[in-house]
């Protein structure tokens, strides 16, 4: 049997969903500069770090270079006390369907559990959901110099669980999460549609199952 040393999750979009929270925190700021912003663009954000987003944002109202750095700064500050704000209505109820057994089998077989969240706000959302001691190492933006597709998030969690990046899996619900699995070596599971690159893949979380991820993983040749 392959060997498979641990399990690292994304956080919004797998465990979660506050995207739509972060739709109406990028929404509010980007009326206040006075940039529009749909639904349609809000999806170039998805998996991407704030200030990141923000330049996309920026650079789609055609403001890219009309302010400095310290007020770029302040703007995702902003969004973020926006979205702060919203979070407050997150509860256990937002846990997806079937994460909850996935994280319970993974666990009962003794394989440790990461998250990997380009959110700076991932310990607030796992506190709202009764998750904060679910988790053997919570990855985040403050933990990490680059973002995702760069895989430095993923093999970040490897290292702090003691795992080989070749013996782990990534699940994960963005194209620049899949990236960042496969570049660091990992077996990437998506969750969603059009997730080219996964090694395996399913519609929704309700399809995350544990024995079939699994038989997946051992089945599995690089190059192949």
């Amino acid at each position: 049997m392959k060997k498979l040393d641990a399990v690292v999750f994304d956080l919004d979009g797998v465990i979660t969903d506050t995207a739509h929270f972060h739709f109406l925190a990028w929404k509010k700021l980007a009326e206040e500069l006075g940039i529009p912003f749909d639904e349609a663009f809000n999806e170039k954000l998805k998996g991407i770090s704030r200030m990141d987003s923000l330049d996309l944002i920026l650079h789609n109202g055609n403001q890219q270079d009309r302010f400095t750095d310290q007020e770029k700064e302040e703007m995702a500050d902003r969004k973020n006390r926006h979205y702060q704000e919203l979070l407050k209505k997150l509860g256990p109820d937002d846990i997806l369907p079937g994460i909850l057994e996935l994280i319970a089998e993974i666990k009962g077989e003794g394989l440790p559990i990461a998250i990997a969240s380009v959110s700076k706000n991932a310990q607030t959302v796992l506190e709202a959901l009764d998750l904060e001691t679910a988790f053997d190492y919570v990855v985040d933006a403050a933990t990490v110099r680059n973002s995702k597709p760069d895989p430095e998030i993923f093999l970040t969690a490897c290292e702090k669980l003691g795992a080989l990046p070749e013996h782990s899996i990534g699940i994960e619900d963005a194209l620049a999460g899949i990236a960042a699995i496969k570049a660091g070596g990992m077996f990437a599971v998506g969750v969603g549609p059009a997730l080219d690159g996964a090694d395996y893949r399913v519609d929704t979380t309700a399809e995350l199952d544990w024995g079939r991820i699994k038989k997946a993983y051992e089945n599995f040749s690089p190059g192949l």
